[in-house]
């Protein structure tokens, strides 16, 4: 079993199409934006016409007013795994959230249900003071769980606060009821893209001029008349939360498209850092439309698994 990761506009998406192609294979997004219906604009969702006959799965099927979590994901994809290796075909997990890859191989602790208004709460205070803030928050009411998180991992740091708060133990001690990993994930070979950063960071930038241009505001004007959250996973997403800032009268248009091009390369950057972090990374050096990308990851699939 594959998966295909990489930053955001590195490609990642028509190289999972191609490889497919050539193994019999289909698609599990394992991007936590392109899992929301409704938003279309700025998620780099394949239209249908250019998946070349390949199955999607796990995409565009969550309400934009849900907080879809990665546990979700990561159960749904180990199900989605079974139902196409029992047809006999290959599943490439393709996409650049690395934290939903992470659920798969190290699956969480039942927790509980989330707190609507409490994430609420803690997204504004993310938003205000920054990642890192909550970090220390966590630090003060959970030293023993904040000890195990880098300062800017705002997901995993931010679900910790809301663990404590709820059932006031750390996550630390509830950890011991994980359960055991997919099995898949002990065959999972991950394939990184990391494409020369200069370029990478232009084609943001001129994507994201590209998605406002494309209707983004519009789009997001329409959701939040209808009633959608603005504090929502979905419209908090990169992309997606200056223009809210914008319609809110907290900045101008202009701000919203440089400050978007700046979150999307910050993400970026975090995206290859997540990555290195994770063990058994084979990475290659290009964007994946290039046909020698296509060639070398091929080549390296037939030759199998480099040796530990």
């Amino acid at each position: 079993m594959l998966a295909i990761v990489g930053p955001t506009a590195s490609g990642k998406s028509t190289l999972g199409i191609e490889v497919a192609l050539q193994l019999n294979g289909e698609i599990i997004n394992c991007d936590s934006v392109q899992v929301y219906k409704e938003i279309e604009v700025a998620t780099a969702k394949v239209p249908l016409e250019e998946r070349k006959g390949v199955p999607h799965h796990l995409i565009d099927f969550v309400s934009p007013d849900i907080n879809y979590t990665a546990g979700e994901w990561a159960r749904e994809a180990a199900t989605k795994i079974e139902e196409i290796e029992s047809r006999g075909r290959v599943p490439l997990l393709v996409g650049g959230t690395g934290f939903y890859l992470r659920a798969l191989r190290q699956p969480f602790f039942v927790s509980p249900p989330t707190d609507e208004s409490l994430r609420r709460r803690l997204n504004q205070i993310r938003e205000k003071h920054g990642v890192e803030h909550l970090h220390r928050l966590l630090t003060k009411i959970d030293p023993a769980g904040a000890r195990q998180f880098y300062p800017r991992d705002w997901p995993r740091v931010q679900r910790a606060i809301e663990v404590y708060l709820q059932t006031r133990q750390s996550i630390v001690d509830q950890r011991p009821d994980r359960p055991e990993p997919h099995e898949s994930s002990r065959r999972l070979r991950i394939l990184a893209l990391n494409p020369p950063r200069a370029e990478l960071y232009k084609r943001i930038n001129e994507r994201t001029e590209a998605h406002f241009k494309a209707g983004l505001v519009e789009e997001v004007k329409s959701l939040l008349d209808r009633g959608f959250s603005p504090t929502s996973n979905a419209l908090g997403a990169h992309g997606y939360r200056r223009v809210v800032e914008y319609l809110q009268g907290l900045r101008d248009l202009e701000s919203a498209i440089e400050q978007t091009k700046l979150d999307v390369r910050h993400y970026a950057k975090r995206q290859l850092t997540w990555f290195r972090h994770e063990a058994g990374v084979e990475w290659f050096h290009g964007f994946g439309e290039e046909k020698g990308i296509l060639r070398s990851i091929l080549d390296s699939i037939e030759a199998g698994p480099r040796s530990k």
